[in-house]
């Protein structure tokens, strides 16, 4: 478990180095020279390694001969036993860049994939010891969370018409679940995931531009429904109207030939050619 400690202030210890570099020279200027290099090396050696400056969100993980000794937060300068190994560990948010991968969606379509996510380091011990290189571990377990996610939901509703959340589309719950997917991965490196959202989506090259016919396909059958129902309507209200202001009157026949022409005219994708009738409606 993290334990967090406050070593002693570095600063009469940087006055204690000045006054040893300052004796051990002044004992080689006065060619006693044994004892001016003792001097020195005891102080270069033993005393200038315990020296650690400690930048706001940054610690110091230390550690003597194998064993966890605890870990420095709080910034400032100080001084440790020179036989700490200090191993220094961020406290800043960072923000991966997840590559984007192709992957299967739920209905097995081939999809491309990538994401943003932004995380801390919240237990130095398990960052430092319980996993090889953290910043590693985070692209790697990202990338995991990333095809199962896809794995969990159609890209859209196309081919699963009864799907409440897709990725295309259900946003807010895509980016929960999958800031949950890595939460759970990273939990044994001590890391906090503050964001996780999907910032690349996209069809497979080699389905794309089929995807792309059957969403303009679909979206132009939705389109002439539309057309068809509000013709529809028109014709009706034509024909009431006609009928109820008594300006002409249509049989069976004649009514049915008006509703063929207007919905030809209303339907049509392109303007209607009028046509000079000289005769009767029969010839």
């Amino acid at each position: 478990m993290e334990k967090t400690i406050k070593p002693t202030s570095g600063w009469m210890m940087l006055l204690l180095f000045f006054l040893l570099l300052v004796a051990g020279i002044a004992l080689l200027i006065t060619r006693q020279i044994l004892p001016g290099i003792i001097l020195l090396v005891l102080d270069l050696t033993f005393i200038s390694p315990g020296f650690l400056a400690i930048e706001p969100n940054s610690s110091r993980v230390l550690n003597l001969f194998g064993e966890y000794v605890g870990t420095i937060k709080e910034s400032g300068f100080y001084y440790a036993n020179p036989f700490y190994t200090k191993k220094k560990v961020s406290l800043r948010a960072v923000t991966l860049d997840v590559p984007t991968i192709k992957v299967n969606d739920k209905q097995g379509n081939p999809i491309m994939i990538g994401a943003v996510v932004a995380y801390r380091v919240r237990d130095t011990f398990k960052a430092a010891f319980a996993v090889e290189n953290y910043p590693d571990f985070v692209k790697i377990q990202s990338e995991s969370a990333m095809r199962k996610l896809a794995g969990m939901y159609s890209y859209d509703n196309l081919e699963d018409e009864g799907a409440e959340f897709t990725l295309r589309s259900s946003f807010d719950e895509v980016n929960h679940q999958l800031a949950h997917e890595i939460s759970e991965r990273l939990q044994i490196a001590g890391i906090e995931v503050i964001e996780a959202r999907i910032n690349n989506l996209a069809y497979a090259t080699e389905i794309a531009h089929a995807m792309l016919q059957r969403q303009q396909a679909t979206a132009i059958v939705a389109a002439r429904s539309k057309i068809v129902e509000g013709a529809v309507g028109m014709v009706e209200m034509a024909l009431e109207q006609l009928s109820r202001k008594k300006i002409i009157e249509l049989d069976e026949e004649k009514k049915a030939a008006m509703v063929s022409n207007l919905l030809v005219v209303l339907c049509g994708d392109k303007n209607a050619q009028p046509v000079v009738n000289t005769g009767t409606l029969h010839q």
